[in-house]
């Protein structure tokens, strides 16, 4: 298509792109940190009752002086099946006796017990504070933690609709640039919430941005980018979020409040936000919008940071001599966008794209491959959770898991189909999970491995998808459609933990689901078309028409033009 040929005449890999990359990887990196924080800022810390005899400080008795602080615990918190104190229970008055009773069990009737009316002691020698301890998020209160997580995941199953939409018509740049300032108020707000209603409401505004910055990230990345290059952005991009994994590890072990830990990942975005003005606005979207003259200055400026010198020249009017300059571009644009620029006319709404059976099935066909990646990555991480590592170790070594793979997915992408790609990538996962899903509990080394292996390759098919998705759809629909994704991806979130469920009819049911997902994501693959080194389709009535002739066509075409001018 004629853009790829003006935005090689511009730099297609040069100094801005690395640039641009460069800021969408550190901003992607500590913006995905925001969706993981509630792993430490919720984390649940060891608690028990609070009781007289140990925690009031202020009450002092010939047996609470005498006695170790075991013996006073014992008379005080019950034990529970596996012989430890109780969480949620304390006895209404200390049992003395129990002190006596050298590992035998009474014979008298258990020792009536209460709640923890008083409140609750906690650990603090992980976490000095969580929003857990700060409004008591345990016991018969302990499903109110996954509140604040399925707000936000809700938010970004909104925003990325919402948000998705409002990218193709307003511009890519300046939602980008809000999305950030969002993200950053909301997070910090969140530090200072009164009560914990209050908290949800700002994580959920923050949810509603988040997932937009990095998808106008891909887009830019991308749109920047000539197509047989546009996989080493989007794999860098993806790279970032191993990053932003490990560094939230390092962080939450450094700082063990929640507080601090919160702001620390918030005040980044205030200045990324700024930086962020700095942006190009894609070139591609706003010559598909009808905008020429300022597409033409974008292709200036990016001309001008790549050290284009001649074509700097062309699209400069400086001086008289070089008017003629100027007039051979303007037709040369005019001439290679020409079909697109018409069809740019008609101001294009959801409608145009229900009304589009290629790119509907499309869409239908990419949402489903997103759902059937999302289950099994929440699936695989629900299982390394009950490895018993620490969680601060996790988090470093699933992050490094993950950034090996996506930088393998990186290599293999340059030389290999986008469909045959995901597909082997989708059936790797699936069968790890299902061979893991009957091997004995003994064979634990074995189970990590493969549960390992599970998450490396669905991380890989994700960064393919992510390449294949952006030069299916066109650049007028390229981030709601981006924003529908989002939808179905956040769907498996939420299916993934659902799914668990079915243990109470078999503990093999939920894991055969999880590896079912990714094996029919495979296979749906092969209804797309393969995109690999071919141009992006800017308008719907692209991917209606794109065929091998249609392509071959417009490839001549755009040899002639270029040749000519």
């Amino acid at each position: 298509m004629g853009f790829d040929v003006l935005l090689d005449q511009a730099g297609s890999l040069g100094r801005f792109q690395i640039l641009q990359i460069a800021f969408f990887f550190v901003t992607s990196m500590i913006t995905y940190t925001h969706i993981l924080l509630e792993n430490f800022t919720a984390a649940i810390p060891g608690h028990r009752c609070w009781v007289p005899l140990l925690d009031n400080h202020t009450t002092s008795g010939n047996d609470s002086d005498i006695l170790s602080q075991d013996a006073l615990l014992r008379v005080s918190i019950p034990l529970d099946s596996n012989l430890r104190p109780e969480k949620c229970r304390r006895f209404i008055h200390p049992q003395w006796q129990l002190l006596y009773l050298n590992g035998t069990s009474p014979s008298t009737n258990e020792p009536d017990t209460e709640p923890c009316v008083d409140g609750w002691v906690y650990d603090q020698s992980s976490f000095s504070s969580t929003i857990v301890t700060k409004w008591d998020l345990v016991c018969e209160f302990q499903s109110l933690k996954s509140v604040v997580q399925t707000l936000f995941m809700s938010g970004s199953l909104l925003g990325g609709l919402m948000f998705g939409r409002l990218s193709d018509r307003y511009g890519r740049k300046a939602i980008y640039t809000w999305c950030l300032l969002q993200t950053a108020i909301a997070d910090t707000c969140a530090i200072f919430a009164p009560t914990f209603v209050v908290f949800c409401i700002f994580r959920f505004l923050a949810g509603l941005t988040t997932i937009n910055i990095m998808t106008n990230a891909f887009i830019l990345a991308t749109e920047w980018t000539v197509p047989k290059l546009q996989y080493i952005g989007i794999t860098l991009i993806l790279c970032s979020y191993s990053i932003g994994q490990m560094l939230l590890g390092g962080l939450a072990f450094a700082i063990q409040d929640w507080y601090t830990l919160h702001l620390t990942v918030s005040i980044p975005l205030f200045v990324l936000s700024l930086l962020s003005r700095r942006l190009v606005e894609s070139a591609r979207w706003l010559v598909t919008t009808n905008q020429l003259d300022e597409g033409t200055k974008a292709l200036r400026r990016v001309a001008h940071i790549n050290g284009k010198k001649s074509a700097g020249e062309i699209l400069t009017i400086e001086t008289s001599h070089k008017c003629l300059l100027l007039v051979l571009l303007l037709k040369f644009v005019r001439s290679a966008m020409q079909e697109e620029l018409n069809k740019a006319q008609t101001k294009t709404s959801v409608i145009h794209l229900l009304r589009a059976p290629k790119l509907r099935m499309i869409i239908c066909f990419l949402s489903f491959i997103r759902l059937g990646a999302s289950v099994p990555f929440m699936g695989l991480i629900l299982n390394l959770q009950d490895l018993g590592s620490s969680i601060f170790l996790f988090q470093v070594l699933f992050g490094a898991i993950t950034f090996i793979s996506r930088c393998s997915a990186h290599l293999i992408m340059k030389h290999m189909d986008r469909r045959i790609n995901q597909s082997l990538f989708f059936f790797l996962v699936g069968l790890c999970i299902l061979v893991n899903t009957f091997l004995s509990q003994e064979m634990q080394t074995l189970r990590v491995v493969l549960a390992t292996l599970g998450i490396g390759t669905v991380s890989a098919a994700n960064a393919t998808f992510f390449v294949h998705a952006l030069e299916l759809t066109p650049t007028t629909f390229r981030s709601t459609t981006a924003g529908i994704n989002n939808v179905f991806s956040r769907m498996g979130s939420v299916l993934a933990p659902l799914l668990m469920t079915l243990v109470v009819y078999s503990p093999h049911l939920p894991w055969i689901m999880y590896g079912v997902f990714p094996i029919l994501a495979g296979l749906i693959v092969f209804c797309l078309p393969e995109t690999r080194n071919r141009p992006l389709p800017n308008t719907i009535q692209d991917v209606e028409n794109d065929t091998k002739e249609s392509r071959k066509v417009k490839e001549e075409d755009t040899f002639i033009k270029v040749t000519q001018f």
